[in-house]
């Protein structure tokens, strides 16, 4: 049995969790992951894939969500506190990572916090959020952030909560950023700060264990990474695209927002737009003009 900390809970786990910081496990448990036997709804295809794989994904209400990733693993999330695995891939690092993904995104989606596809960092005493496409370079500008001395917060799966007076908090993941092989050669990261993963052929862990904060940081700014260049460098989001561009990197399956969860997301994306900067930026064309660009940031 095995206690973790992340995204703000203390978690009790039959399953070893590597990825995830270890807790004392002397405080009030928040969430309990257990390994079960799950009888799954109808389900439907999603357009999630990890490892080549496509989810399909089911509920019974809200209180009851799932995800089935054919040949790895079925999830079942319970009112924000139980999920539920069912494995079917014999590989525990492979099992571990498709827990900490989605899975956990499920439980952090009935605990009322806005989801992003996205990897954050925290940038003096602000959080700073990268998404896009993929390829666009989320991970990849974060890990020129940390090369700077900046420390990580997500990978991937970003969660955002609010204060009482409304203002964007991201609240820190795990001390995992994977990053492809061309990124570690560009930024030049240490052949033993680094480790294969099992998401993808040429992938790394960079796991920086022993500085990892989780205390909330302040949402400070967000950028959607493009490619595309006949478009500026660098401009502001105008009002009206915000909503609609935070929904588009909705890390779950977009069935979860309609009706009330709906109009929920555009009223918290707003409340974000009002209390930092929303940006569009276009990938750097080398490592070191990222390096440039990140340099001007600090």
């Amino acid at each position: 049995m095995y206690y973790y900390k992340a995204f703000g809970l203390v978690i009790f786990s039959e399953l070893e969790l590597p990825e995830l910081c270890t807790d004392k496990g002397d405080g009030q448990v928040d969430l309990t992951i257990t390994v079960g036997k799950i009888k799954l709804p109808k389900v439907r295809k999603t357009n999630i894939q990890r490892r080549g794989v496509m989810a399909q994904f089911g509920l019974e209400g809200t209180s009851c969500l799932y995800l089935n990733w054919p040949g790895i693993a079925k999830f079942e999330a319970k009112s924000g506190n139980l999920l539920v695995v069912d494995p079917t891939h014999v590989s525990s690092d492979v099992i571990s990572l498709f827990t900490v993904s989605e899975a956990l995104g499920l439980i952090l989606y009935q605990r009322g916090l806005f989801l992003l596809h996205a990897s954050a960092v925290k940038v003096g005493k602000k959080a700073y959020c990268f998404m896009g496409n993929p390829g666009a370079g989320k991970s990849t500008t974060a890990a020129a952030f940390m090369k700077a001395g900046c420390k990580l917060l997500s990978d991937d799966l970003t969660a955002i909560g609010f204060n009482k007076e409304g203002v964007p908090f991201v609240i820190p993941a795990y001390p995992q950023l994977k990053i492809w092989e061309n990124t570690v050669q560009g930024l030049n990261y240490e052949s033993s700060q680094i480790k294969p993963v099992s998401e993808g052929i040429n992938k790394y862990s960079y796991q920086p264990i022993s500085d990892f904060d989780h205390e909330p940081v302040p949402l400070g700014a967000v950028f959607f990474l493009h490619k595309a260049r006949n478009k500026k460098y660098l401009e502001p989001l105008i009002p009206v695209e915000i909503p609609v561009k935070l929904l588009r990197n909705f890390p779950l399956p977009i069935s979860l927002v309609q009706e009330e969860k709906l109009k929920q997301h555009f009223q918290q994306s707003f409340g974000i737009a009002a209390h930092c900067e929303l940006f569009n930026k276009r990938r750097d064309k080398n490592f070191e003009a990222l390096q440039v660009w990140v340099q001007s940031q600090l």
